[in-house]
């Protein structure tokens, strides 16, 4: 095999460790992305606005200027979006009340 193979298989292995939660957090670095689209991610979820705010913790005015990009998410409400995006049962499960 080739190196480029071997390095590509090492890689692959990594990534599937980083997403088991087995790998050493200090090995790799977290992305967040610079930018969302948050209309886009509403959407595929099958909710209005009004029910994504609420859903999530988040004020309505807020997510209609993200969406009509007459502000941007600061990175901290990005990564919760793309948590959001990624895992949403997850988000809904700890903002539960007991």
């Amino acid at each position: 095999m080739s190196k480029l193979g071997k390095k590509l298989i090492a890689a692959a292995e990594q990534g599937v460790a980083i997403a088991r939660g087995k790998a050493d957090p200090a090995t790799y670095r977290l992305h967040v992305p610079a930018k969302i689209d948050v209309g886009a991610m509403r959407r595929k979820l099958g909710m209005t606005q009004e029910e994504f705010a609420l859903k999530y913790c988040l004020t309505l005015a807020r997510v209609r200027d993200w969406e009509q990009r007459r502000s941007a998410p600061d990175s901290a409400v990005r990564a919760y979006l793309k948590v959001i995006e990624k895992e949403p049962e997850a988000v809904e499960r700890a903002l539960a009340t007991a």
